[in-house]
């Protein structure tokens, strides 16, 4: 793409990450090793991925996922649309998008794209394509890394991402590759967790969210180290305003962004030029 700098890939040296760089979790030293232990942690947990989920959200993250999903009927409605659900997880913005476009088209029989979803945990995947085939949906999987996905330039119309993009070993390099596979004037939808705002209601969730949230998704997992992973990934995501600026700089425009549950989950906005 001319009008975007050359991706950047990813490299094995020993890096001093910044909070706009990428996660690293606790005894990780570069990329390829952060990049593995976050995919064994998600690989591990993926048995109980979607009861957790619901559970520590009070249902909140279906939510979340519907008003992501509904910003983006536009695009959905249209049945040329080809569309990339990034670091799907179990599916569940998959299955969201899928729904609205349903929705929107008013026509089971119309012809459109299938959404494809993708995500380097193998687990998880397995865990999408059986709730696809229970539920007749028509979307489908594939495994891929989202640092070097495994499409060609200028292929959708739109990629969308929920709670994975904060996992990522580096960040403008998985914008730059989002850009990469998306259409002039695609759009991108980035759905993410942040620190929350001010107020008792705000204090109350940081409370919750670094001291209850951990304790009960290490008793039902097994894994106490992925749900002590996400406060400290949390806490060190960049904020709206910086996430925004990153998103600029990569060359999106109209970016902007939707906020809820005090300020504590928003969704990024952007197209690319």
């Amino acid at each position: 793409m001319s009008d975007l700098p050359p991706l950047n890939r990813m490299t094995a040296s020993i890096e001093r990450p910044t909070k706009l760089s990428g996660t690293r979790p606790v005894g990780t030293f570069n990329e390829r090793d952060a990049s593995a232990r976050v995919r064994d942690m998600f690989s591990r947990i993926a048995p109980r991925y979607d009861f957790l989920n619901h559970f520590l959200s009070f249902s909140l993250d279906r939510q979340w996922r519907r008003r992501a999903a509904r910003r983006f009927r536009h695009i959905l409605r249209r049945t040329d649309a080809h569309v990339l659900d990034l670091c799907c997880g179990t599916g569940d913005l998959t299955f969201a998008l899928e729904r609205v476009r349903i929705h929107e088209l008013r026509d089971s029989g119309a012809f459109r794209f299938p959404l494809i979803g993708s995500d380097f945990a193998q687990p998880m995947l397995n865990r999408a394509h059986k709730k696809a085939v229970e539920h007749s949906r028509s979307a489908i999987f594939a495994t891929a890394d989202a640092l070097q996905l495994p499409f060609a330039d200028s292929t959708f119309d739109l990629v969308t991402t929920a709670f994975g993009f904060r996992n990522l070993v580096n960040y403008e390099n998985g914008l730059r590759e989002i850009a990469r596979v998306l259409k002039p004037r695609g759009e991108v939808g980035i759905l993410e967790f942040s620190e929350p705002g001010a107020g008792p209601m705000a204090g109350l969730f940081r409370f919750y969210f670094r001291q209850i949230l951990p304790r009960i998704g290490a008793a039902i997992s097994g894994s106490s180290e992925a749900y002590s992973y996400l406060p400290g990934s949390v806490e060190k995501f960049p904020t709206p305003p910086e996430l925004t600026a990153l998103m600029q700089k990569v060359g999106f425009t109209h970016v902007r962004v939707k906020s809820w549950n005090v300020r504590s989950v928003n969704l990024h906005i952007a197209r690319r030029p």
